[in-house]
């Protein structure tokens, strides 16, 4: 911590605020009181507003930092990047402006830190606009209701907790669980489908190996040119993953305004929480619950309201927030968690238990909820997925209590083994969103019961052979059916016949 002496203090400050009120200046310029582990604390600068620029004039050039505490004599100010040429004594200006990224199309394709600087070792980014970071929300007249689907891919979140544009479904659950997968899946599915949507991932204090990863992984499947991905590393100071999702966000909103979809991946806001605490706590606010100041929930709430889907006078567009929560031993009652739960439209809760047993995505039928999806869900699986959910919950109730008898009815005892197809059906592999009439086929044959011959082991063996059949002999007709239109009765007739001769060639 750099910080003078009291008579040095004393000195310095003096002949700083004497020529301060001399000139007349002291609204707009003050004086770094003391520094220390990425905040400043500053005199003067009365006119200056919560999260304002400010420039420090060190000896290399200007270092800026953002006011965040503005008490009666001070002001409490956060520094974008390091703090080792910032030192007691220097001067602060006002730079007059809150703080902006560069927004447009000039960063599809870029991993960029939450300034927009690049991180891949590609050239400096130019766009002919800025975003601001923290910026209101739109209003209930400028939204419209969630009337799109978002198509994730996933056979257990489209069918069972559909997601719609502008909605904010949160993805729960403890470490490697699968939640980045899911997050990862639904970006893949976008380019397969060619919806148009935008993807813009924020890795928010994750290993830099792990984004290499995934920036690889992207331009295999054809994703990256319709990214973005703002990355920040364990390493990176405070200032930096707290302003990650709002920079990010700010991306993502130039394409809503601009009357398209983006879709934003916020990876976690767990250690967004813990950004936000570690700076409040540096910037003395009083702790609360867990040491959290008491406007943490205010801190989630601002960011994830800015995902929304735009009435028609705005042009329509929408942005649809997926934002990751890690829990601990599975606790969603936890303090964090809580607060998010409360903000979004729902949540997919992985369960550590269903992932050890190999079923993955790991997720709970019991607690995941979609409060907004269902009205934007896709007719064609709408109309075959209707009873999943409740199936899919009974069997495990029923599952749990079976293992202690033996002496079952014939009615439960085919309840269970419906159940347990369901359940073979909506394991999915990572990297292999499936498209909605992949979906359908796929459902329609399990619920409709012409699956039934098949043993549960040989389900997604049937599954594939069903789906090759009929892409192979009835491409126009699937072609039609992945449009998203509840199937004919025709299509319908068509896809039992197809399923029963499959099935044959799969009885145990």
């Amino acid at each position: 911590m750099s910080e003078l002496s009291i008579t040095e203090l004393s000195k310095e400050l003096r002949s700083a605020i004497q020529s301060l009120e001399t000139t007349g200046n002291l609204d707009e310029v003050g004086v770094v009181l003391r520094i220390g582990d990425g905040v400043a604390w500053i005199y003067g600068l009365r006119d200056a507003g919560y999260s304002e620029v400010l420039e420090i004039e060190t000896d290399n050039g200007i270092v800026e930092a953002f006011a965040l505490n503005l008490l009666e004599d001070e002001i409490g100010a956060v520094l974008l990047g390091e703090d080792s040429e910032v030192k007691a004594g220097q001067g602060v200006r006002r730079k007059g402006s809150v703080l902006t990224v560069p927004v447009g199309p000039e960063l599809l394709g870029r991993v960029v830190d939450p300034l927009g600087r690049p991180l891949d070792g590609g050239p400096a980014i130019k766009t002919s606009q800025q975003g601001v970071v923290e910026r209101n929300a739109p209003g209930v007249m400028d939204r419209k209701s969630v009337h799109e689907p978002l198509m994730t891919g996933i056979v257990a979140i489209d069918a069972m907790f559909p997601i719609g544009r502008g909605q904010r479904e949160l993805i729960i659950g403890d470490r490697q669980t699968g939640k980045t997968a899911l997050a990862i899946d639904t970006m893949i599915n976008q380019a397969k489908q060619k919806t148009g949507v935008i993807n813009v991932y924020v890795a928010i204090g994750q290993k830099l190996s792990k984004i290499a990863r995934l920036v690889d992984r992207l331009k295999q499947e054809g994703v990256m040119d319709q990214t973005i991905i703002v990355a920040t590393s364990p390493s990176d100071p405070a200032s930096l993953l707290y302003l990650a999702p709002y920079a990010a966000t700010a991306m993502g909103e130039y394409f809503r305004d601009n009357s398209q979809h983006a879709l934003m991946i916020y990876d976690d806001l767990t250690k967004h929480a813990v950004a936000y605490r570690q700076m409040s706590l540096l910037l003395r606010r009083p702790p609360g619950r867990e040491a959290y100041p008491g406007d943490v929930f205010y801190l989630h709430s601002r960011l994830l309201e800015r995902s929304a889907k735009l009435s028609e006078d705005l042009g329509a567009g929408s942005l649809t927030a997926l934002p990751i929560i890690e829990t601990q031993a599975g606790d969603i009652s936890a303090y964090i968690p809580t607060n998010v739960i409360s903000i979004t439209d729902g949540q997919i809760f992985l369960e550590t238990d269903l992932f050890y047993q190999g079923i993955r995505p790991a997720i709970s039928a019991g607690l995941s909820v979609s409060r907004v999806g269902g009205a934007a869900q896709t007719p064609a699986v709408k109309s075959v997925s209707s009873h999943l959910k409740l199936g899919l919950s009974q069997f495990r109730e029923l599952a749990s209590f079976a293992q202690f008898g033996s002496d079952l009815d014939e009615a439960t005892k085919n309840q269970i083994e419906r159940g347990q197809r369901l359940t073979e059906l909506l394991k999915q592999h990572q990297y292999q969103p499936m498209s909605v009439w992949q979906q359908v086929v796929s459902i329609l044959a399990v619920t409709t019961g012409v699956f039934d011959v098949v043993p549960a082991a040989k389900i997604k063996d049937a599954q594939q052979a069903l789906l090759t059949r009929l892409w192979a002999d009835h491409k126009k007709e699937m072609d039609i059916l992945d449009r998203g239109a509840k199937p004919t009765d025709d299509l319908l007739k068509l896809i039992d016949t197809t399923a029963k001769t499959v099935a044959k060639g799969f009885e145990g």
